[in-house]
């Protein structure tokens, strides 16, 4: 299938490799841009070089992107998934994954450790009110710095020749310009995703498990059942 991917400029560079491991092709469309805040990277880099953390958190592939080249002795590091990951390791950081693909992930996987300890989180410029609350709740210091703005592009989604399409956050789809059409299976990265869509009126036919992987998994067992089924 011709997968339409809903990505930042710069964030799809591996998707078609990925996609094609699973049989698939793909291509990006943009609901998105960043805006890179750059005085508030440059307050965060600082920030580390004094040893104002005691860990880093980075929530997507972005931040890291963005932040890996210009940190200098970073303390332990913990990457939402092996994409951000990646990135970190890129620029010579080693890091620690979550199990999961999501940041209600990060708190139950640091444990009791968590207690008075300060975590930066270098992020979008997006609330994310439950990942700091359950910081806090556990006797962490959460110090979120917001190194990018997410902005609509308004450019109508190009899908003219796509199967599928996939949303990748739960940003994408409230800010896409897209028209739903009868035979394009429409496709969330997650539940945090799927849920966001539910709410829009759209209801995913996909649902992954936070990574891309997941979902092409997904899509090839929706694929398989339904072609049983007929």
């Amino acid at each position: 299938m011709k997968i339409a991917v809903t990505r930042l400029s710069g964030k799809e560079e591996r998707d078609a490799a990925r996609c094609a491991a699973f049989g698939h092709c793909c291509y990006s469309v943009h609901p998105l841009r960043s805006e890179i805040q750059n005085k508030v990277v440059s307050a965060f880099a600082e920030a580390v070089e004094r040893g104002e953390f005691d860990c880093i958190f980075f929530t997507s592939a972005l931040p890291a992107k963005i932040l890996a080249p210009i940190l200098v002795n970073p303390p332990r590091v913990i990457a939402i998934g092996p994409e951000t990951a990646r990135e970190l390791e890129r620029c010579g950081i080693a890091s620690e994954t979550l199990p999961g693909f999501y940041s209600r992930d990060f708190v139950p996987f640091l444990g009791a450790w968590i207690r008075g300890k300060t975590i930066g989180l270098p992020r979008a410029d997006v609330p994310n009110a439950p990942l700091i609350g359950t910081i806090e709740a556990a006797g962490g210091i959460a110090r979120e710095f917001r190194c990018y703005r997410l902005a609509p592009t308004n450019e109508p989604l190009d899908l003219a020749q796509a199967d599928a399409l996939l949303f990748t956050s739960a940003m994408s789809y409230k800010k896409a310009v897209w028209t739903p059409r009868c035979g394009l299976l429409v496709m969330a990265i997650g539940d945090v995703t799927a849920d966001a869509m539910r709410c829009g009126g759209t209801f995913p036919d996909i649902v992954g498990d936070g990574s891309l992987e997941g979902t092409l998994a997904a899509l090839n067992e929706y694929r398989e059942k339904t072609r049983i089924v007929r």
